[in-house]
């Protein structure tokens, strides 16, 4: 497996996430264009992968069960590159400004919720502002890029956060 065959990235969704900016910018760094697939969960996204030499996943060093997805798939794929950039800045939000109760977050930032808020967990930082915005909780840690686009409103920006994203691609 040569990275310099991946035309292909599947990784986690909606649009919006730390993920799939990280699945361009990897692309951008090694000079090249690529396509990249969002997915519910970085499960679903690993399940893409084949023996095809141009398709590849891409995962965050703080998803909390990073260690099952490559220890369950030694037979599949394998780790092939590892690289660090800055996440988009990651925020508490609101749909009306107000401190929420109820707080919507990925299991990876939740230390970022106020204490004594109730956590609702979600499968990506994106698909917490969504939830924030539909009304199933009062807010959410998110990142200022996804609640901007659904308008919600910012409460506390904890800024970028310096983040690892590895590659894994077939064995």
């Amino acid at each position: 497996m040569a990275v310099k065959d991946i035309r292909v990235i599947h990784t986690l969704g909606p649009a919006g996430t730390n993920c799939e900016a990280a699945a361009h910018e990897w692309f951008r760094r090694n000079g090249r264009k690529g396509t990249v697939h969002l997915h519910p969960t970085f499960e679903i996204a690993a399940e893409a992968l084949n023996d095809d030499p141009a398709i590849a996943v891409l995962g965050c060093v703080a998803y909390p069960d990073l260690h099952n997805l490559v220890f369950s798939n030694l037979n599949r794929f394998q780790m092939v590159d590892v690289f660090v950039m800055p996440t988009f800045n990651m925020i508490l939000a609101s749909r009306t400004g107000d401190l929420p109760k109820t707080i919507s977050t990925h299991p990876a930032p939740q230390q970022l919720a106020p204490q004594g808020a109730r956590l609702s967990f979600v499968n990506s930082n994106a698909q917490a502002a969504v939830d924030c915005r539909h009304g199933r909780t009062e807010g959410c840690i998110t990142t200022a890029k996804a609640a901007q686009s659904l308008g919600l409103k910012m409460i506390q920006d904890f800024g970028p956060v310096p983040m690892g994203f590895t590659i894994h691609a077939a064995v």
